[in-house]
């Protein structure tokens, strides 16, 4: 196992994610605990030592669960990381009810990573806000030692993380962000990783593999990749990737069953990142794949200067090329949850005076439409 060092800490640069345990029947919120124990002893013994749960996995379960498995090893010999659940606003007044109940769950008395949950357009102000104070909260726990490090994960756009870290960055020891190398550009990790480099905070990764969906390249991505490094699987490829990136600390993976662990530790067994005409060709094949796949938006914006309702046309596309390309997810639903009604693809009145001017002859009208379906 590759280990990192962060501070005093010696931590494995894998980490088992807890929000895609094993379950029974195929339930998200009946964690099946004998092989969730299984996972966990199976992981201890081969090297990792990081475990990351949140207050709302498998339906409020993980953190209970996680507590029952982790107290038959030496708290001195785990790292256990949780999260505020202000993805949810209306918790965000119950932060002192809900981080004490969270210590019990866990069955621990501190936490020794915790994090601001979901940064994103649809928390920002309640994150910000000193009425909550979940932010004076948190770093009154850290003071007290009940948090050893706190942190933040954010799903949230550039301008949503410049304005968390304009009030708590100096406080913020790390970043959870999800990173792989379809998001690079999709979600602007690149940006964000550097972002958080000027404010001196390392990155933690969770979506490698994006919940799995990057364990099907296309024919031509294989290809391609195959000819450089003919032994590399598939997998291999994710996590080659962000081994790359040296701002990166730990990567978080949801392994549901040992299948999954055994095949994630042995490519965690050793550091290879990826050599330049490596990268390059990877985020090369990458861009040729959503070229084929996605609207060719280049964000001139001329569209913006002749749309009635003043929509965010090259934001809309952007998003729509994500959710399309991606077969769905969260993150654009919830993006799209914090814009006016008014500046929907919904509010588009099929006038196509921006189609006149899109230099890509792109049917905007018509994307908006579909858009409009998909997210129903």
């Amino acid at each position: 196992m590759i280990y990192k060092t962060f501070k005093d800490k010696k931590i494995s640069a894998l980490g088992l994610g807890c929000m895609r345990l094993p379950t029974i029947d195929g339930k998200d919120s009946l964690i099946d605990k004998q092989k969730t124990a299984e996972l966990v002893d199976f992981a201890f013994k081969n090297g990792i030592n990081y475990f990351d749960t949140a207050w709302g996995y498998h339906g409020g379960n993980s953190e209970s669960v996680m507590g029952e498995v982790l107290k038959n090893y030496p708290r001195d010999a785990f790292y256990l990381a949780s999260k505020f659940p202000g993805y949810d606003t209306s918790n965000m007044q119950k932060v002192k009810e809900i981080f004490p109940r969270q210590l019990e769950k866990c069955q621990v008395e501190y936490f020794d990573f915790y994090m601001f949950h979901n940064v994103c357009e649809s928390n920002i102000d309640g994150y910000l806000s000193e009425e909550y104070g979940v932010g004076d909260y948190l770093l009154e726990q850290k003071k007290k030692g009940v948090i050893k490090h706190l942190g933040f994960s954010a799903h949230g756009n550039m301008n949503t993380l410049k304005r968390f870290l304009q009030k708590y960055g100096s406080e913020m020891e790390f970043c959870q962000l999800q990173i792989n190398y379809l998001d690079w550009s999709f979600q602007n990790a690149k940006e964000k990783v550097e972002l958080c480099k000027s404010y001196g905070i390392p990155v933690w990764v969770m979506e490698p593999v994006r919940g799995g969906k990057l364990t099907s390249m296309s024919n031509g991505m294989t290809s391609a990749l195959s000819k450089l490094r003919p032994d590399e699987s598939v997998v291999g490829w994710a996590f080659r990737f962000i081994q790359s990136i040296p701002e990166v600390v730990v990567t978080l993976s949801g392994m549901t069953n040992l299948e999954m662990l055994k095949q994630n530790i042995e490519i965690f067994s050793e550091d290879k990142p990826l050599n330049e005409n490596e990268m390059t060709v990877l985020l090369e094949t990458v861009q040729s794949e959503l070229e084929k796949n996605t609207v060719p938006c280049t964000s001139c914006k001329y569209c913006v200067e002749a749309c009635p309702m003043e929509l965010n046309i090259p934001s809309l596309l952007k998003m729509y090329n994500e959710h399309a390309f991606s077969g769905g997810g969260f993150i654009v639903p919830m993006r799209m949850s914090a814009i006016p009604d008014g500046k929907k693809p919904s509010a588009c009145i099929g006038c196509r005076a921006c189609e006149a001017l899109c230099p890509q002859t792109i049917k905007i009208s018509e994307v908006f439409s579909d858009f409009v379906k998909i997210l129903k």
